[in-house]
C-alpha cells in the first residue's frame, strides 16, 4: 500500500517535492494556506543555479519548459559608487546559462501543472507519533492522518515545531521592498540605469538594490542596519512617510539612484530572519522540513534553489527507493543538513560582507563571487 504523503506550503520547494513525487506516479497532498494561486504577489526574480534550482527542475522534467521561460541576460549586473560612478558592469555571455532568472509567478505556474493543489488549507498543528501516523490540524477545526508530513511552509514554519523547539532570529539588517511597473516607458532613465539584470549601491550599512523582473517590471529593495524596532515613530501604511524617512537614510546618494525610492508606490517593510547556520534535530519519525522551514538563512540567491534539489531529492529517493519511508527520509536530512549549513554560513557572510561598515568590502565580494 502506496504511503500517505503531504507536503506543507506551495512555495517552489513544496510544488518541486509534489512535482516529482507526481512524475513517477506516487500521490501526495499539496496543502497551501493561501485561497488561490494569485492570492497575493508572487514576489520578485529567482536566479536558479545549475547543479541546484535547475538540477531540481531537470527531476522534475520541467528544464526544457524553464529554459524557454527563462531570463539569461537577467544575470547582468551594475555596482555604482553612491555618486552614481559605475565601479562594475558584468554582462554574461550569451550562451551563460549558469544562473538565468525566472519570475516567481512564472515558476510557480511552471511547477503547477497538473498539480492538484488544496488551496486555503492553513495548518495550524502538526503532531506526530499518533496510532494512525502523523496527525494534521487545520485552522477550520479539521483534522487528517498522513505517513509523511514535510514542511515546507517557509520561515514561520507551523510543521517546524513538530521537529524543534528553534524559532528564528533577527539578523540586524531590514528591508524595503518598493517596484517600478512599465519602467522602459515611463522611466527610461532609470530602465537603462539597471540595465537587463540588476544594479547595486553599497554605502555605509546600507544599499540599494534594484531587479529586473519581466515585462518591465522592477523590484527595488532598500537595506540597512536598524533595530528591529526602528519604525516606532514611523507609520509604515503611510507612503510618504516611508518614502521621506527612506531619502533621508540614502542622503547625499546620487539623484538618479534615489530616483528608485522616489518613484515606488507603496513599501513593504521586511525584516530578515534567520535559523542558527547549523539548525538540525532529532530525527521524529514521519515529519520532516525543507527550505527555509528547516534553514532559514539571508536571501542571497540560495534559499529557492535549496528548497527546490531538497524536494526534488526527497520525493525522488521516496520514489525509486525500497519502500522504507523512515531510512529515506533519515538520510535526506542527513545529507540536507551537511549542504545547507555549507551555505548558510556562505550566505551569512555575504549579508555581514554587503551591508558593511565598508562598502569595500560588497565590492571585493562581487569580485570573488563573478571575477570580472
Amino acid at each position: 500500500m502506496r504511503q500517505r504523503i503531504a507536503v506543507v506550503g506551495g512555495g517552489p520547494g513544496g510544488l518541486t517535492f509534489a512535482r516529482v513525487l507526481h512524475r513517477h506516479g506516487h500521490p501526495v497532498a499539496v496543502l497551501e494556506r493561501d485561497p488561490a494561486p494569485d492570492a497575493r504577489p508572487p514576489g520578485g526574480t529567482l536566479d536558479l543555479r545549475e547543479g541546484l534550482g535547475q538540477l531540481a527542475l531537470d527531476k522534475a522534467g520541467l528544464l526544457a519548459e524553464f529554459q524557454a521561460l527563462s531570463r539569461p541576460e537577467g544575470q547582468a549586473m551594475r555596482i555604482l559608487d553612491t555618486d552614481g560612478t559605475v565601479l562594475r558592469d558584468w554582462r554574461p555571455h550569451p550562451d551563460d546559462r549558469a544562473n538565468p532568472e525566472i519570475d516567481r509567478g512564472q515558476l510557480r505556474d511552471l511547477l503547477l501543472g497538473p498539480l492538484d493543489v488544496q488551496w486555503g488549507r492553513s495548518v495550524m498543528q502538526v503532531a506526530p507519533g499518533t496510532r494512525d501516523g502523523v496527525l494534521v490540524h487545520f485552522a477550520d477545526g479539521r483534522q487528517e492522518t498522513f505517513d509523511l508530513v514535510v514542511g515546507a511552509d517557509g520561515a514561520w514554519s507551523r510543521t517546524r515545531s513538530a521537529v524543534s523547539s528553534v524559532t528564528p532570529h533577527y539578523t540586524g539588517v531590514t528591508t524595503v521592498e518598493t517596484s517600478l511597473d512599465d519602467v522602459d516607458t515611463r522611466y527610461p532613465d532609470l530602465a537603462r540605469l539597471i540595465g537587463d539584470g540588476s544594479v547595486a549601491v553599497y554605502g555605509v550599512n546600507r544599499s540599494l538594490v534594484a531587479r529586473r523582473n519581466s515585462g518591465g517590471h522592477v523590484k527595488v529593495y532598500a537595506q540597512f542596519r536598524a533595530p528591529l524596532d526602528w519604525h516606532t515613530n514611523l507609520d509604515l501604511a503611510d507612503v510618504e512617510a516611508m518614502r521621506s524617512g527612506l531619502l533621508a537614510l540614502f542622503d547625499s546618494w546620487a539623484a538618479p539612484v534615489l530616483d528608485l525610492l522616489r518613484h515606488g508606490p507603496a513599501f513593504v517593510h521586511r525584516p530578515l530572519y534567520v535559523l542558527p547556520v547549523s539548525h538540525t534535530w532529532t530525527h521524529v519519525s514521519g515529519v520532516t522540513l525543507l527550505g527555509d522551514a528547516a534553514h532559514l538563512m539571508p536571501p542571497l540567491g540560495a534559499g529557492a534553489n535549496l528548497a527546490m534539489l531538497e524536494g526534488a531529492e526527497l520525493a525522488e529517493s521516496i520514489a525509486t527507493g525500497h519502500g522504507d519511508l523512515d531510512e529515506a527520509v533519515r538520510a535526506f536530512e542527513e545529507q540536507m543538513w551537511a549542504r545547507a549549513g555549507r551555505w548558510a554560513k556562505i550566505t551569512t557572510a555575504g549579508l555581514e560582507r554587503l551591508v558593511s561598515p565598508d562598502p569595500v568590502e560588497a565590492l571585493a565580494l562581487f569580485d570573488q563571487v563573478q571575477p570580472s
